[in-house]
């Protein structure tokens, strides 16, 4: 275990650092949602006829070259082959209650990007979840939904993708009046009879999204706002990235344990499977339905400074900017880099020691933002 040890290294233009297993956290939570729509379901019971996908580790293992079917391209959010007749739709962006009575979440294996951070300073630091679908027509139940901060509705922004949450703090409307931020959906989802309390009982179900996105008069499809190409500078489908190999310095990593005090996430690496299973308040976070955990290829922990918004713990993270911090973890190794964000709409670019954007492997990714205030309270093992 490495805990605490942090060598900074400048370079170029980009400044990339090295720091040696130790790093930071955050969480937190809020306390104000608006009420949802008044479509009441009972529990959704789930179809599990999903067509098996072919995976990047099966290509790996062919010696034929790949060969993208018909009717297939690579996902930007993935760089794994899905189908043309989504292309162009946006994705949803959900924001998902991670407090351990909104447990267990449903479908969140189904997002193709979560970002994980600090919802407010109060709350012992409870952190939300933002959860990036791509294939949101065929979700059947998603979430429980909670409210957003201005970070995620930036962040939401690279992706071009219409945000689902309901409510908010007053500190989000200047960003909701700005052009490339009113595309969002607030409190319009259907509420499940769960027996729990009312703020953990909304989900999108299916229907929620087809019906409401017309309503709202929001554009499916990617708008003026969209950046083009692949959001991760992700390798050539059926190869694979190792740290170890590529760069002379990098970090075993078999689990990182994230300073989010109230729900320890912690994210641990599977070598059967190959990716980052992820756990919290002690225990593997599995699917309602399907039992399945959450597991990522990628994991990406971006320092990041914020900025206190009131007296009531709301705030929001520096996430605009460059040559700060960041670690990428893939395979069980850990490497260090510095991230870039030019503007509220540009997608956050990742540089390793040389100068160059990093390469990451095809598959999930989750994105934790650490406050810089608990940056080295990450532990690698």
């Amino acid at each position: 275990m490495y805990i605490n040890r942090y060598a900074k290294k400048a370079i170029a233009s980009i400044m990339c650092a090295v720091t040696v297993l130790s790093v930071a956290a955050c969480s937190s939570t809020d306390t104000e949602d608006t009420s949802s729509g008044d479509v009441s379901y009972e529990a959704v019971e789930k179809n599990d006829s999903s067509a098996e996908a072919t995976t990047a580790e099966a290509v790996a293992n062919s010696d034929e070259p790949y060969v993208l079917p018909e009717g297939m391209y690579f996902s930007e959010l993935t760089g794994e082959p899905i189908s043309e007749d989504i292309k162009d739709q946006r994705p949803i962006a959900v924001m998902v209650d991670n407090e351990i009575k909104a447990l267990p979440h449903y479908e969140t294996t189904k997002a193709d990007v979560v970002y994980e951070m600090m919802n407010s300073t109060a709350n012992d630091r409870i952190t939300r979840l933002m959860c990036v679908v791509k294939d949101w027509k065929s979700l059947e139940q998603f979430g429980s939904i909670r409210s957003t901060r201005p970070t995620n509705i930036i962040l939401a922004s690279e992706w071009n993708a219409i945000l689902c949450h309901d409510g908010g703090p007053v500190h989000n409307d200047a960003y909701f009046a700005m052009d490339w931020a009113k595309d969002h959906i607030s409190g319009l989802f259907s509420r499940i009879n769960n027996g729990k309390d009312k703020e953990f009982t909304e989900y999108i179900v299916s229907g929620d999204l087809e019906r409401e996105i017309p309503k709202a008069n929001i554009s499916e499809t990617y708008n003026e706002f969209a950046n083009e190409g692949s959001h991760f500078n992700f390798t050539d489908y059926g190869s694979e990235i190792n740290l170890d190999e590529k760069y002379d310095r990098s970090y075993t990593a078999n689990k990182v344990s994230l300073p989010f005090p109230h729900n320890s996430s912690t994210l641990t690496y599977n070598p059967e499977t190959g990716l980052y299973e992820y756990s919290e308040y002690g225990e593997p976070h599995e699917d309602a339905d399907s039992g399945e955990v959450l597991s990522f290829k990628n994991v990406i922990l971006q320092k990041c400074s914020f900025t206190q918004l009131d007296d009531e713990g709301y705030l929001i993270y520096n996430c605009v900017g460059a040559g700060e911090y960041a670690w990428y973890l893939t395979n069980g190794v850990a490497k260090d880099v510095t991230w870039v964000k030019s503007g509220y709409t540009d997608v956050t670019k990742y540089y390793d020691e040389n100068g160059d954007e990093l390469e990451i492997n095809n598959g999930k990714t989750y994105i934790a933002l650490v406050p810089d205030d608990t940056w080295e309270k990450i532990i690698f093992e």
